[in-house]
């Protein structure tokens, strides 16, 4: 203590002279209105600080994400397509103020400070009517209405609207057999947008209206699904269609014939290296039915350009041949994939087979042909058989052909001019369509791969997993650091008094 006493003393303090000493004793420092201007100049001062630091913060994405979901954090795929953007993209979010979605708005600030072309702002849409006019129709991919964002690149003149479902990812709850949901997928649907208005070249697919074939309400899982692909999507008759042979044509199950213009229409379509996806079910009067007696030979003619027979009937698996269809419904076929342009790389990647529900086959095609050239994708297993549509019992006849059938076929054809035209006939449009396959993450590659094989295009997939919406619930293992925490905080603090106290336990 003497020593300690000695080193205070020895400390030399700056003097101060007189003048130092009355300007802090004024009372008017002190009391007055001085020590306001000073205090409100500090309070400016910090506040601007805040501004500055905000403003940083948010220009360079410094801000940390702790969230348990890490929703405002991006992955390197999306990396890779922001330092890919090189022209303007702007970001409308029409979020009413005081009711902003601050994870997207943060998820946003990071898009922006990774790349210098891409910026953002709040555009209130009751402040800014016109903006529902600006971007409606098209393949927008959603109707703009408020808590939507809008990505618009100026020089594509191509936009993206994504919805709030469009965030939203759902699964099936097993128990109660309902879609609920399961995952929060911000980055996906931004990035995929971006990447959309930024390519210079979109395929347009185009999905044929006006002979009952399945609209554009049914397939709003496949166009989604395209869009996100930079596949541009768009429902039309043929009559208002005018076809480059870059394009996709889609048939999906027509309920009527084509008129005799319509088919030279699509065949000279197909003459100029164009291409067609046909999908089928068992009920389409193909071959003829009570309300259309002559069938569709227009139709018919179309598919055998490309060596496609459908066969009538439904295909079903045969009772107790487990793994072949799903739980006790026989229609819903596991269809076994086989080595095509399509389907390789999956069976590399060891995917085997793929759900169909209610499907119908087709003839196996002629070998010996060599224009087109037809290559089975999709098999059903041999312990199947094909049965009428209007037979009342599903029980296996006798007499009922077996398979294995041929469920999709991809053809290529080298016209008389030397184009290449490539065509995709399936037996089923629940493959395309349905919910439930497009819960499948094989089933959507499927698709994709489809697409880039008949337009010839690069798979660019955007493979970005959702994250997960909900947090998990606490188990009996997650409990245990909890527990450690609250044993050894205590501990901790014990074991340091005990170290400064006992020194001193004679003092």
């Amino acid at each position: 203590m003497k020593k300690m006493t000695k080193l205070i003393k020895s400390v030399k303090l700056p003097e101060m002279n007189n003048a130092d000493l009355r300007f802090w004793r004024n009372p008017r420092l002190r009391y007055g209105s001085f020590s306001t201007l000073l205090l409100c100049l500090a309070l400016a001062v910090l506040v601007a600080l805040n501004v500055l630091f905000t403003a940083l913060e948010q220009k360079n994405g410094w801000r940390l994400d702790c969230s348990f979901n890490q929703l405002t954090t991006y992955s390197d795929q999306t990396a890779e397509v922001l330092a890919a953007v090189d022209e303007p993209v702007v970001i409308y979010a029409l979020f009413e103020r005081g009711q902003e979605d601050l994870p997207l708005f943060e998820l946003l600030d990071r898009y922006c400070a990774a790349s210098e072309h891409l910026t953002w702002e709040q555009t209130p849409l009751s402040l800014n009517p016109s903006m529902a006019t600006r971007f409606a129709g098209g393949s927008s991919g959603g109707e703009v209405s408020a808590d939507c964002l809008i990505v618009y690149c100026p020089g594509s003149d191509r936009f993206r609207v994504l919805t709030p479902s469009s965030f939203i990812g759902l699964s099936v709850n097993v128990t109660s057999g309902q879609y609920e949901i399961s995952a929060i997928t911000y980055e996906k649907e931004l990035t995929a947008a971006i990447s959309y208005v930024t390519q210079t070249k979109i395929p347009v697919v185009w999905v044929v209206q006006g002979h009952g074939e399945v609209n554009a309400s049914a397939a709003a899982s496949l166009t989604e699904l395209l869009m996100d692909n930079h596949y541009d999507v768009r429902f039309s008759t043929l009559a208002d269609i005018t076809l480059t042979p870059g394009d996709l044509v889609m048939l999906l199950a027509p309920q009527s014939d084509l008129t005799q213009t319509e088919l030279e229409k699509l065949v000279a379509f197909a003459e100029a290296g164009g291409s067609l996806l046909f999908a089928l079910t068992p009920y389409d009067p193909i071959s003829g039915s009570a309300s259309l007696p002559g069938g569709m030979p227009h139709f018919r003619e179309l598919l055998r350009l490309y060596g496609a027979v459908p066969l009538d009937g439904m295909v079903w698996a045969s009772q107790g041949s487990t793994g072949t269809y799903d739980g006790t419904r026989r229609y819903n076929l596991y269809a076994a994939l086989e080595a095509s342009d399509v389907t390789l790389q999956m069976m590399l990647g060891g995917v085997a087979r793929l759900p169909m529900a209610q499907s119908r086959a087709f003839q196996a095609p002629d070998e010996t042909l060599s224009s087109p050239i037809v290559t089975p994708m999709l098999y059903s297993g041999e312990a199947t058989y094909l049965l009428p549509t209007n037979t009342m019992s599903t029980a296996q006849p006798s007499d009922a052909p077996t398979g294995p059938f041929v469920l999709g076929l991809q053809s290529l054809r080298i016209t008389e001019s030397g184009e290449v035209s490539r065509a995709i006939a399936l037996g089923a449009t629940s493959i395309l369509t349905s919910e439930e396959a497009h819960s499948n993450a094989d089933n959507r590659e499927f698709i994709v791969r489809m697409a880039d094989y008949l337009v010839d295009n690069e798979t660019g997939e955007i493979s970005i997993a959702p994250k997960v919406a909900y947090r998990p619930r606490l188990s009996a293992e997650a409990l245990n650091m909890g527990v450690i925490i609250l044993v050894a905080l205590p501990m901790t603090v014990l074991a340091a008094a005990l170290i400064i106290l006992y020194p001193r336990r004679h003092l």
